[in-house]
């Protein structure tokens, strides 16, 4: 099949390379619209991955939350006591459980403050698997001591460097002196260009309106041959409806879907594609159209030939194809670029994927064809008689 495609493509290429500046036109327009597209899907499923390496980053197989608990951002506290319920059953090795808050950091350097996410600990059984992370547990047994998040924003200033001159660095966080005892590698995301995290008794004198017997999220490590599906249907049955039992993947989902439904930042990336997919088949479509247009007289004297409008519909259809695929590759080129420039301004871990490339790649074939499709009415046009 594959030859019987592709044998006419000359005719194809010789027609679309006669004209050098439209087709030059073409490759920027096609490429143009591939930056836009994988753009906006690169932010979106950056977003989406910012958004739940905080839970991926926890220690433990289920997760008690408040069932208005939607995002770390904005969480719902509830009370611990329903974790040391749950750290009843058999199944169930260890509990551990998480403060989480928004507070301001001061930078040391401008003395300019921050936003920041703060997750408070019990040193003694670590929330995190992060291995920088509990190697300092005993540093932040020590009240006023924090963690810092690297991968954090610049704007809280050159934490990692300061470390370096000085084992003793001291900043503030919400008008508290602290001390940074460390750095760790999470990430910034939409929600927070950076993270700390401390023990519980810092984060109480942080937040001294939080009450310590109300958790964020309770944390439950199982035994290694516990079956996860059923210990946690059994502790969602024996809890309270005022607790949600979830695994790793559905804390991260529930996220996800918050980003995605309860904000207009889906909508809005969503949108983008669909636009730069517009733009892109109109900018494809006047190429083709001008194209059969300044041809329809060797396209009647095909006809004239013999040859019918099948195989002048299958000519067009290679012009899309052509134009896809070397359209594709400087937008695809360009986009790497692209991405490393977002990624050391806003510190999202926007990469690019063979999966995402694949889509953009059938995106952009199938925005040529419907170009071409449309530009093949032009073709009834193209009488034989005309040219007699």
């Amino acid at each position: 099949m594959l030859r019987k495609l592709f044998y006419r493509i000359p005719l194809a290429w010789l027609q679309m390379s006669r004209e050098k500046t439209r087709l030059a036109v073409a490759i920027v327009g096609i490429a143009f619209a591939d930056i836009l597209m994988f753009v906006q899907l690169g932010f979106k499923s950056a977003l989406y991955d910012a958004a739940v390496r905080p839970q991926y980053s926890l220690q433990g197989d289920l997760f008690l939350i408040n069932p208005q608990f939607e995002t770390v951002f904005s969480v719902k506290s509830f009370s611990r006591q329903r974790l040391y319920q749950a750290a009843g059953f058999d199944s169930v090795s260890s509990v551990s459980y998480l403060y989480i808050d928004s507070g301001q950091w001061r930078n040391p350097i401008t003395h300019k403050d921050r936003r920041i996410l703060i997750f408070g600990i019990d040193p003694a059984n670590s929330a995190f698997k992060l291995p920088e992370v509990n190697q300092h547990l005993d540093d932040l047994k020590m009240l006023d001591t924090v963690l810092f998040d690297q991968m954090g924003r610049s704007e809280y200033g050159p934490i990692s460097a300061l470390l370096q001159k000085s084992d003793f660095l001291q900043t503030e966080v919400n008008n508290v002196l602290i001390r940074v005892a460390g750095i760790f590698n999470l990430g910034a995301s939409f929600a927070a260009d950076g993270n700390a995290i401390t023990s519980e008794s810092t984060f109480m004198k942080l937040f001294p309106n939080r009450r310590t017997d109300q958790i964020d999220i309770g944390i439950i490590k199982l035994k290694s041959n516990a079956d996860i599906q059923r210990i946690q249907a059994d502790i969602q049955t024996i809890l309270p409806a005022d607790i949600q039992v979830l695994t790793q993947v559905e804390l991260a989902t529930r996220e996800k879907e918050y980003w995605a439904n309860s904000t207009p930042i889906g909508f809005i990336f969503g949108l983008g594609s669909l636009v730069a997919f517009i733009v892109g088949t109109v900018i494809v479509y006047q190429i083709i159209y001008a194209d059969v247009s300044d041809h329809l007289p060797e396209y009647a004297t095909l006809k004239a030939m013999g040859y019918s409008n099948r195989y002048l519909i299958i000519v067009i259809f290679q012009e899309s194809l052509i134009l896809a695929l070397i359209g594709f590759i400087p937008g695809c080129v360009l986009s790497l670029g692209v991405y490393h420039a977002a990624q050391i301004s806003t510190r999202l871990p926007i990469m690019m994927t063979v999966s995402r490339a694949v889509v953009v790649l059938l995106l952009t074939i199938v925005m040529c064809f419907i170009s071409g499709g449309i530009a093949i009415n032009k073709l009834h046009k193209a009488d034989p008689a005309d040219i007699f």
